[in-house]
């Protein structure tokens, strides 16, 4: 299993990292007609009608922009666009990269219900989920249902469009001394309007794995917030000072009491949900007695290849999606792709 083959871990080749301080290097990029918009909104995609990305030009873009267009914001956009515009409108507009000579920005429309800046606890503005507005107008998905269809140069795209649109949303203030921060280098820097603070778009690092017993069968688990059947591989974050396989044998420990020694790496993942690096191992059991914590884990189980293909076609259990290094690592171990469920 390689990193590149997975869904969501293609990334853009030329990320043009170094016009990003460059003066001027978002207006350039929007008076270029060849310049081509990824749009973000409320974290979805905007689509063609074959799942492909739209890849709209500048001035179809600004018509969705926030003088109107779905998702129309309070501020007036002008038609002169300037470095200086795109820091008013809080990251609106994203340098993404180049490829094959076309320059490729983000556009985020604003959310629905945008967070407030004060009043209400940090974990409830960083951690509570957004309210939805069904149905979404045709077009916008989200990348976890379109992910696997992607082209590595659409994945590329919308994985860094979207981690983006979610980093900016959820760190409108200074860490340290929680002043409004402006956007700057093109979008992948935020700047503290107090102290003049410079801080940068986060990754979380999580470790994710399949792990198996002498018998090679495969442990799965069912987390206590998923839907009914729903089963998926083990994962969690890395913790301050620990190596990504001391963490892989904490979690497995952790969640269902089971004891790993070999850890063995098979590919990693951006997973920008808002901000994971998901890093995939098969870990290797020395016991196999299961004691699911009952708090974040609600049940797991042992399954042999034919047992987990049974199970999956009566609806027994669900996989984890197409898009997701976890089911990448169930087929690994499967030997190709899982059957599906019966009509």
């Amino acid at each position: 299993m390689r990193s590149d083959d997975l869904p969501l871990s293609r990334a853009l080749a030329d990320r043009a990292a170094e016009l990003r301080a460059r003066p001027g290097a978002l207006s350039d990029a929007l008076a270029d007609e060849s310049t081509r918009v990824v749009v973000v909104h409320d974290g979805d995609l905007l689509t063609a009608s074959d799942g492909r990305l739209e890849l709209l030009d500048v001035a179809a873009a600004r018509a969705l922009a926030p003088a109107g267009g779905l998702g129309a914001g309070t501020r007036e956009q002008t038609d002169e666009p300037t470095d200086e515009l795109a820091d008013a409108l809080d990251g609106r507009w994203l340098l993404l990269g180049r490829h094959d000579g076309t320059t490729f920005l983000g556009l985020r429309l604003p959310a629905h219900d945008p967070a407030p800046l004060v009043g209400r606890p940090a974990d409830v503005l960083v951690h509570q989920a957004r309210p939805r507005h069904a149905p979404q107008p045709p077009g916008w998905v989200s990348l976890r249902r379109t992910g696997a269809a992607l082209s590595p140069l659409d994945a590329g795209l919308a994985t860094a469009a979207v981690a983006l649109d979610a980093w900016h949303t959820r760190h409108p203030r200074c860490p340290r001394c929680g002043a409004p921060t402006t956007s700057t280098q093109a979008g992948w820097v935020r700047r503290c309007t107090q102290d003049g603070s410079e801080h940068y778009p986060r990754t979380d690092p999580a470790v994710i794995m399949a792990v198996v017993d002498a018998d090679d069968r495969l442990l799965l688990g069912h987390a206590r917030a998923w839907e009914a059947h729903r089963f998926s591989t083990l994962a969690g974050f890395v913790e301050p000072g620990e190596s990504l396989e001391h963490a892989v044998r904490r979690e497995v420990l952790e969640e269902v009491g089971v004891v790993v020694g070999d850890v063995q790496y098979r590919g990693s993942q951006p997973w920008p949900f808002p901000a994971s690096l998901m890093v995939g191992f098969v870990a290797h059991a020395s016991s196999t007695a299961l004691t699911p914590d009952g708090d974040e884990l609600e049940g797991a189980r042992w399954f042999t290849r034919d047992e987990l293909a049974a199970a999956v076609r009566e609806g027994d259990v669900i996989p984890p999606g197409p898009s997701s290094i976890a089911r990448a690592l169930v087929e690994d171990w499967f030997g190709g792709a899982l059957p599906a469920p019966r009509a």
